[in-house]
């Protein structure tokens, strides 16, 4: 690893396999007010700003029945994170922690999700509120919000105090 991304100490890498597993196809961009890593929110939690969902219009007919929907789960490609860290240390911790403890986009498979809000849609476009990704960054998935299944009010992550 290196530049922006180089290892903190109490950090370790790996090597990664040679050869990928599978592949994606991504289906849209997410436009985000971020085009610096420093100037994103930590968690999405943290923004309240309006973004855009830029999907690309040949998969514009899986928006279906959308209308009505208030909330929805994207996951997103974190292209610019490196992707051998297994122990960080992030600089809000006491100390290292493994990188399948925590939320930050640095993993094996840069896979991110938000729980956005849902603001509009107009065409191939989604406006939503929660995002904290930078510009550009590539959209995998699009699922709806089921209060009913997706909500786990006693979840407990066991280093973080609520």
């Amino acid at each position: 690893m290196s530049g922006e991304f180089g290892l903190r100490p109490g950090e370790e890498g790996i090597p990664l396999p040679a050869e990928f597993d599978a592949g994606l196809h991504f289906i849209g961009r997410l436009r985000t007010p971020w085009t610096r890593r420093e100037e994103c929110p930590r968690n999405a939690a943290q923004s309240d700003a309006a973004c855009t969902v830029e999907l690309d219009p040949r998969f514009a007919p899986g928006l279906l029945a959308l209308d009505g929907t208030t909330h929805l789960i994207l996951l997103y490609w974190m292209d610019r994170a490196p992707r051998s860290l297994l122990v960080q240390r992030p600089r809000h911790a006491a100390g290292p922690r493994g990188t399948f403890a925590l939320r930050s986009p640095a993993r094996p498979n840069p896979i991110a999700l938000a729980v956005v809000d849902l603001l509009g849609i107009a065409g191939h476009r989604l406006a939503v509120r929660g995002l904290d990704c930078l510009d550009g960054t590539p959209l995998l998935d699009i699922k709806p919000y089921f209060a009913s299944t997706d909500s786990k009010p006693g979840a407990r992550v066991g280093w973080h105090e609520a």
